[in-house]
């Protein structure tokens, strides 16, 4: 074959699961029907745990550097225009001061990275610039995916590069080709939900000395209380901006960013385009050795940023379930778990999304056109408009459970645990060890993170020395040809805030298995490695 698994779309999830596969030594050819990246706005932030997982693969450094001014505030504003009091201001901390709160948390409650607001068209070219370094990925620019075949043995895609066409072999194939996936209407899998709930218009300006001269205060979104749902976005380099409304022109888009603005300013406007809102899910995430992930499968509005960062989570659940299956550890079942337990968090995201955005409609019904009024009227307008928003818009920006607090319930690869599972709250994370959910954040006595001493494969960790006796388990494993180690954390934090001596970890860092006692060994390492 041509190579291991080939992967459709050069986005930001199609690249990290090509970053993720080349580091675990797995071939794959990339193909995007674009010749580079497009300086196109569309995500503008990596959340926490996208972050987390940024780490893991060694570029978090690197994303930082390319975005946001670590020091500048992330600061939320609703206001009638950028040089009028605001009606709301949000303060939320920069990247710096997020650091330093999470340099002193001690009870799992934060995650190991705070969010990172960097734009689409500066972090794809960055993760191009990533996988391209790695010997076993080939990234091929101006190929556009025509169709696939596939049977017991593998998968043919047929790709057009300029006027010839060639066809290429592989095990598998992943489509990361965004909402209107070719991969998925091949598959004849449907999106279901709501599509079109709302068409906006997205323009793209650079304007060079706006930011620094906003005299409200320096944040990165602004949200217009008016009768077009306009907001202006800062994008990473603090010289553009994007400004979303419900308009019918482009030149309309002009003259509400002049009214934004509401002062003197030299600017251009380098791109516009119409977007619809859309709460959609993919009925599957795949059929036989063909997957999806990203957009493909999941379609959410951008109120609490989980679109593309759901992807990045798709992308490395898949990546070390494809490489453990083509090195040949990993069992029947845990490829299959791959829908199991992305799809139910798509649906989640899906549903939190429509949480914020039901948020944000709700202070938005609240405008009326006297807001400007020097009346009783217009201060009453005002006034109820800050206080429903002061609620309802956090829905939009404080979502820490939805980002960390996700969980995969009813996988055939994770241990079942009997009682009453934590319940999940997009508005608060709450730390948990509970099998299926993601191991929280501790630091050890060195000022060091757990997360960062736990490897590639599978771990037992053995906390404030607890004496279980693991061979049995590395038998298990080794039988199976599965990577595995034993971490020995002779501390009494992390015990604390995992409650139990013993977890069983698997790459991506969600519990498997907790407890004082292990387990049938064989029988954990069969359910851990999908057989």
């Amino acid at each position: 074959m041509d190579t291991q698994v080939i992967i459709v779309g050069a986005g930001p999830v199609g690249l990290t699961l090509a970053i993720d596969l080349g580091r675990r030594g797995v071939h794959c050819i990339l193909l995007e029907q674009k010749d580079a990246p497009q300086f196109l706005p569309k995500m503008e932030r990596c959340n926490a745990r996208t972050m987390e997982i940024y780490r893991r693969l060694g570029i978090a450094q690197k994303i930082r550097d390319a975005g946001f001014p670590r020091d500048a505030p992330m600061d939320v504003f609703i206001v009638t225009s950028l040089i009028e009091p605001p009606l709301l201001h949000l303060p939320y901390p920069s990247v710096a001061q997020a650091q330093v709160e999470i340099a002193a948390c001690t009870d799992g409650s934060m995650p190991l990275e705070p969010y990172q607001l960097i734009s689409q068209y500066t972090l794809e070219p960055l993760l191009k610039s990533v996988a391209e370094t790695l010997p076993s990925v080939d990234v091929r620019y101006g190929c556009e995916f025509i169709s696939f075949e596939q049977d017991d043995s593998g998968v043919r895609a047929h790709v057009k590069r300029g006027t010839a066409t060639s066809e290429l072999s592989a095990q598998y194939l992943v489509g990361c080709d965004g909402g209107s996936s070719n991969v998925r209407r091949q598959l004849g899998i449907k999106l279901q939900g709501e599509a079109n709930l709302l068409q906006l218009r997205q323009a793209l300006y650079r304007c060079d000395d706006l930011f620094e001269r906003i005299p409200i205060g320096k944040g990165r979104h602004y949200h217009v209380a008016d009768a077009h749902s306009t907001f202006l976005i800062v994008q990473d380099s603090t010289r553009h901006f994007t400004l979303h409304s419900v308009l019918d022109s482009d030149e309309e888009m002009k003259t509400m960013f002049e009214q934004t603005v509401a002062m003197p300013v030299t600017y251009e406007m380098l791109s516009c385009a119409p977007w619809r809102q859309n709460l959609l899910l993919a009925d599957s995430y795949g059929e036989g050795r063909v997957f999806l992930a990203g957009d493909a499968v999941h379609l959410v509005i951008p109120t609490g940023g989980l679109g593309m960062n759901s992807g990045v989570g798709d992308a490395v659940d898949l990546a070390w379930k494809l490489a453990a299956t083509l090195q040949g550890w990993g069992g029947p079942r845990l490829l299959s778990s791959y829908g199991i337990e992305r799809r139910q968090i798509g649906a989640r995201n899906v549903e939190a999304s429509r949480h914020a955005s039901r948020g944000r409609r709700a202070w938005r019904a609240a405008y009326k056109p006297n807001i400007r009024d020097k009346t009783p009227d217009g201060a009453a307008t005002r006034a109820s408009l800050a206080r429903i928003a002061d609620v309802e818009q956090r829905k939009s920006n404080e979502m820490i459970g939805a980002e960390l607090g996700y969980r995969y319930e009813d996988s055939p690869i994770i241990w079942p645990e009997a009682g009453d599972a934590p319940e999940p709250n997009f508005m608060k994370y709450e730390p948990t060890s509970w099998p299926g959910a993601r191991l929280p954040h501790v630091w050890l006595s060195d000022g060091t993170a757990l997360h960062d001493r736990v490897g590639d494969g599978y771990t037992l960790l053995r906390l404030a020395g607890a004496q279980a006796e693991s061979t049995a388990l590395a038998h298990a494993f080794a039988r199976y040809r599965a990577p595995f180690a034993v971490l020995d954390i002779d501390e009494d934090r992390p015990r604390d805030v995992y409650g139990y001596d013993l977890l069983l970890l698997r790459p991506d860092l969600h519990v498997v298995w907790r407890g004082s006692q292990l387990p049938d060994p064989n029988r954990l390492a069969a359910l851990a490695t999908g057989h």
